[in-house]
């Protein structure tokens, strides 16, 4: 989703160690799922694998950008590399592969398809890797050691929670721009936002449901088409902020972005420098620092001693999510728009 580096409270975040200071190179990595490295360069220096969804959307450039200089700071090396788009397995596979056979100690992956991917995370761990996912839990948490991951039904609740109380007693006529089939971020979104609407999936008060892909244009595409069906849409559920921009440009072209509530999920600068502008109702921010850095602390660990992160029942380590808006009501714990534009990540355009 798309949600550069994060801003210095990662310091905060991560877990102190006497380590080897060590040059943080430039790394991009490709979009044909081959890797690039940075961090230590010495033979004996920890090497860690990063593969992401993708590399052009900001949300994993601020984690593979944590994830440098994590490892930077603990002597590690860094190999990155990431899917084409949102939803390819196929370069994911050939990345880890790569990896596997370049002697990484420990593999970082946020799955674009929490299933395909098992099998391949599985032999991974034969050969005696450690694996953690980042984001997106793999199906069953199979193939991994541990996950670190926003609560994505808490953000969708969180979402709908703030709608409902914005639309102050008003029946929602809604509109979903979701994410895409099949893929357990969207889903749990998309399920967390219609129970903190308190509203049932398939009912009546649902105008209209699109897919976007996370994506601006085709956010703005579905917020049109859903406008077309039903010009009496009073709020809109977005998988993301990207979508959720989309959304609002739609609504300002049709004259009706004052009396619709509009809200959304991440907490890129982006977003949040929306939702100060008042195109965007409010956002729940997540932590992809966290994410990253806490990962690849483990993987430092695992290839020191053998030690493995103990992981909650939840079968993820959760690493938080925050409602950000200037307008809070029905008692919703918020925090406004200045701190959220001094904690969010992708840099403000």
């Amino acid at each position: 989703m798309r949600l550069s580096t994060p801003t210095a409270r990662i310091a905060a975040l991560t877990a102190t160690a006497l380590m080897v200071p060590v040059a943080l190179a430039g790394c991009t990595s490709t979009k044909s799922g081959s890797a690039t490295s940075s961090g230590g360069s010495g033979g004996t220096s920890v090497k860690i694998g990063l593969v992401t969804k993708t590399d052009s959307n900001p949300y994993f450039v601020s984690m593979r950008s944590a994830a440098q200089k994590e490892a930077s700071k603990m002597g590690a090396q860094l190999v990155a590399a990431a899917g084409t788009a949102d939803g390819d397995n196929a370069s994911q596979v050939t990345a880890i592969e790569n990896m596997m056979a370049s002697g990484v100690k420990a593999i970082l992956v946020t799955p674009n398809d929490s299933k395909a991917i098992v099998p391949t995370l599985l032999a991974a761990q034969q050969k005696g890797i450690f694996v953690a996912a980042l984001d997106t839990q793999t199906e069953g948490n199979k193939g991994v050691d541990a996950t670190w991951a926003t609560d994505n039904t808490k953000a969708g609740v969180e979402q709908g929670a703030y709608v409902k109380a914005a639309l102050a007693g008003k029946t929602p006529v809604l509109a979903m721009l979701d994410l895409q089939p099949g893929v357990s971020v969207g889903d749990q979104r998309h399920n967390g936002f219609l129970t903190g609407l308190g509203v049932p999936d398939g009912s009546k008060e649902i105008a209209g449901k699109q897919d976007t892909n996370g994506d601006q244009a085709k956010g703005q595409t579905a917020m049109e088409n859903l406008l077309q069906k039903n010009g009496n849409i009073n709020s809109v559920y977005t998988i993301n902020e990207p979508a959720a921009i989309g959304a609002y440009t739609a609504l300002k072209n049709a004259g009706k972005a004052n009396s619709v509530v509009l809200g959304s999920i991440d907490g890129g600068c982006t977003g949040v420098q929306a939702v100060k502008d008042g195109k965007i109702a409010a956002t729940v921010m997540r932590f992809p620092s966290k994410m990253a850095t806490a990962g690849v602390d483990a993987a430092v660990a695992f290839a020191k001693n053998g030690a493995k992160p103990s992981v909650p029942a939840s079968g993820y380590i959760d690493t938080g999510v925050q409602l950000i808006t200037d307008k809070p009501l029905g008692g919703l714990a918020a925090k406004d728009t200045t701190w959220g534009l001094q904690n969010c990540w992708g840099g403000a355009s």
